[in-house]
């Protein structure tokens, strides 16, 4: 059964003449890499108006998941549906599983909505043949040939571990003239510990150029055109589902918990996850080649890099990877040199800013971006929390004053109005870190919203922000501004922060994953903050532009 509060809140929407129709179906397609999935296929749950042949809500769940989930994503499918399409309730549903059925009627019995039972659903039959046909045609992440030969490159490169006593800007050449590339010039990432893997720039000015970029760029503005203005093959590693970037460090990982990934870089294609087969050989070889070389030549790059270091070696190219172009040639091997480019390191390492100088934080917005950034943090409110901006009536503040933990004074009751509030619902033993990790900074300070345009598409969005009074500023949430129900949210927040003075309030609750997700009751809410709503400049930070990392 749906609580009193939700089917209130489901009974305010407009009741559409249309018939819904809804079905959970195994996918036997990755959504995301467009592969094979197998035995680890997982559920997918759809429901299609099917009066207007519009998907209004689609959404992948785990095949040990109960009939909750289908009923999770039917009220997303009423309350947030994919566009075009508005909130609302259909006046009938159909789905062709008869337990569904009879699920269904016990949960909706009170949002007046016909439900029937049919032996097909041709559209949603159309629309998984039609989503199938399309994901399958993505290109695989490398040819399959390709596959093996290259994870084995990638795994000898990992034990080599370059980046244990090689910088970026230590430049390796590979001369190769072969499937149109002269030569690739290798930087390595790792050094710091951060991001691991190979680089293989098919230009020394594409590297040179990307990096001066980078050193010169003094806002995260134009982050996103820098970076997909390299040209370049990579290769990149990350961990396992239990790596924990904030904890571990992937290089102390071995490599049976770790992951390889190709992919390519160029200004007029982008960022592509997968590699043709026309840039997959060079690649194998180069990176074949590369092995060798730090192989033969780990003593001289850790110690000395101002004298060339160079190895000419003869690649034999396994038959399954010839290409027509060596069988023209007649050769089955491909000569490569590789070298070190100790004058391009000397060059790069010149252009990175010293250390040493002491920096006027007025006069050098380099500095005061990385200032910024290291301010702003995100690891506080746990993945998978759910989000709400609301506004409470001052009979509830009561409540929560009594029954709630509330580290912050309490603020003077208004008589008219609400109390703007976020809430923030996790589970129980998450909601008790994030009340301990805001003690730590000192307590709240204030909460703030800043409007964002995402880099990488039309989407309009703004960020939930606060304020801890060791001045650590950290993020909320992010929240859709063209959802209808969070314009209307924010409408009302802005109206009763007039009439509070510029005051608001946190809550965090329990419950994130139990029968009242997304919509916790007053037994489920901890703790209660009142603090004052902050402005950007108050923050520090009006002209800092944020977006998603990429």
């Amino acid at each position: 059964m749906l609580t009193p509060s939700t089917c209130r809140r489901l009974n305010k929407l407009d009741q559409i003449p249309s018939v819904w129709e809804g079905d959970r179906r195994s996918l036997q397609i990755d959504l995301e890499s467009g592969e094979l999935v197998g035995n680890d296929a997982s559920d997918c749950v759809i429901w299609v108006d099917g009066s207007e042949g519009v998907v209004r809500a689609m959404e992948k769940v785990s095949d040990d998941s109960g009939m909750e989930a289908v009923v999770r994503t039917l009220l997303r499918a009423m309350e947030y549906p994919h566009k075009p399409a508005g909130p609302g309730r259909p006046q009938k549903i159909i789905v062709k599983d008869r337990e569904l059925l009879f699920f269904l009627r016990g949960v909706l019995q009170d949002l007046d909505i016909a439900l029937d039972y049919v032996p097909e659903l041709p559209i949603i039959d159309e629309l998984f043949r039609g989503l199938e046909d399309a994901v399958g045609g993505r290109p695989p992440k490398v040819p399959p040939q390709y596959i093996e030969p290259l994870n084995e490159q990638a795994e000898a490169l990992w034990e080599d571990a370059p980046w244990d006593y090689l910088g970026d800007h230590q430049v390796i050449r590979i001369e190769l003239n072969y499937g149109g590339i002269d030569s690739f010039y290798v930087s390595i990432l790792g050094l710091l510990g951060l991001d691991y893997g190979i680089l293989l720039y098919r230009s020394l000015d594409s590297l040179k150029s990307f990096r001066a970029s980078i050193l010169a760029n003094t806002s995260m503005d134009k982050l996103e055109s820098i970076f997909l203005s390299q040209d370049c093959i990579f290769l990149t590693y990350e961990g396992d589902e239990d790596f924990d970037d904030d904890v571990d460090d992937l290089g102390n990982y071995i490599w049976e918990r770790v992951e390889a990934n190709f992919g390519s870089l160029h200004p007029l294609e982008g960022l592509r996850p997968f590699l043709h087969e026309e840039e997959a050989l060079p690649a194998w070889i180069a990176l074949k080649a590369l092995h060798l070389f730090l192989a033969d030549h780990e003593d001289e790059l850790m110690e000395d890099w101002t004298e060339v270091v160079q190895h000419l070696y003869e690649i034999g190219v396994p038959k399954a990877l010839q290409s027509s172009d060596l069988g023209k040639r007649g050769d089955r091997s491909v000569s490569v040199t590789v070298s070190s480019m100790p004058n391009v390191a000397n060059e790069l390492l010149e252009q990175q800013p010293d250390p040493d100088i002491a920096l006027d934080l007025d006069e050098s917005p380099n500095f005061d971006l990385l200032e910024q950034m290291s301010r702003l943090q995100d690891e506080v409110i746990p993945d998978g929390s759910i989000l709400r901006v609301d506004n409470i009536p001052w009979s509830m503040v009561e409540s929560l004053r009594e029954q709630a933990t509330c580290p912050q004074q309490p603020l003077a009751s208004a008589s008219r109005g609400k109390l703007p509030v976020i809430i923030i619902q996790s589970t129980r033993s998450k909601v008790k870190d994030i009340i301990a990790a805001i003690e730590s900074g000192g307590g709240l300070k204030g909460l703030a919203f800043k409007v964002c345009d995402s880099p990488f598409d039309d989407f309009e969005y703004e960020l939930g922000l606060m304020q801890l009074e060791n001045e650590e500023i950290h993020l909320v949430g992010e929240f859709d501004l063209e959802n209808p129900y969070h314009q209307k949210a924010r409408k009302a927040w802005t109206e009763n922060l007039k009439k509070t003075k510029g005051k608001c309030g946190l809550i965090l609750a329990m419950g994130a994953t139990g029968k009242r997700s997304g919509d916790p009751n007053l037994s489920d809410m901890k703790a209660f903050y009142e603090v004052p709503v902050l402005s950007l400049e108050q923050m520090g930070i009006a002209n800092f532009n944020l977006f998603p990392l990429f």
